[in-house]
């Protein structure tokens, strides 16, 4: 690696961390390991189960299917079971899509500012990006044997506070879980697994269902 990637790699580094006060040094050597060790890639594609816990409901809602990540767009969720459908959600707007082709914009980023906020805390969850994450979460981070890590963020006072108790994620290269404990008692937890950067590109399909 040349000298200018390693400064360029300190410079952003330094950034991340000025963005997290009263870090101890551990806590910063273990934060700058996490993001060393996740991948920051173009495209991602995968396969994801989810398994929702309700309060007041014995059993869980499950639901599985596949994932396309594309850094520079959004996140595309195609829900193969129970029922198929498909969800695009981007920094502008959520659009559901349902199986006989009809799409429906569920939010727009133009009427709801906040939705622009969340969304790019999805992108960053989804992607493992620990600099995006550690502006809105006061994180704990845990370097993990075989270059695993774990992170528990804790919304900081605001409207993901209202929501959100703690989202935690784990993973190595890539992230490959998300557990998510609301304010409302229910919690939701993703698993992710079968991920692939090849084609580093979106294949012309894909990149229409970003339309």
């Amino acid at each position: 690696m040349s000298a200018a990637v390693h400064s360029l790699r300190a410079m952003a580094l330094a950034a991340m961390l000025s963005a997290v006060p009263a870090l101890s040094a551990r806590a910063a050597d273990n934060l700058a390991t996490v993001q060393q060790r996740v991948a920051q890639v173009p495209v991602l594609r995968g396969d994801f189960t989810q398994e929702k816990r309700i309060q007041g409901f014995k059993n869980p809602l499950r639901s599985q299917g596949r994932f396309l990540l594309a850094r520079d767009k959004g996140v595309v969720w195609t829900t193969l079971k129970p029922f198929p459908s498909e969800v695009v959600l981007t920094r502008e707007r959520i659009l559901s899509r349902q199986r006989d082709g009809s799409t429906r914009v569920e939010m727009d980023a133009s009427q709801q500012p906040a939705l622009r906020s969340v969304n790019a805390m999805m992108f960053a969850l989804m992607s493992g990006d620990v600099k995006a994450l550690t502006a809105r979460f006061d994180v704990q981070a845990q370097a993990l044997p075989g270059n695993g890590w774990k992170l528990v963020l804790k919304p900081r006072p605001g409207t993901m506070a209202q929501a959100f108790n703690a989202i935690t994620l784990e993973g190595d290269r890539y992230v490959r879980s998300v557990g998510i404990d609301e304010r409302n008692g229910d919690n939701t937890r993703l698993q992710f697994s079968g991920m692939s950067e090849a084609p580093a590109q979106l294949t012309t399909d894909e990149a229409h269902r970003f339309d």
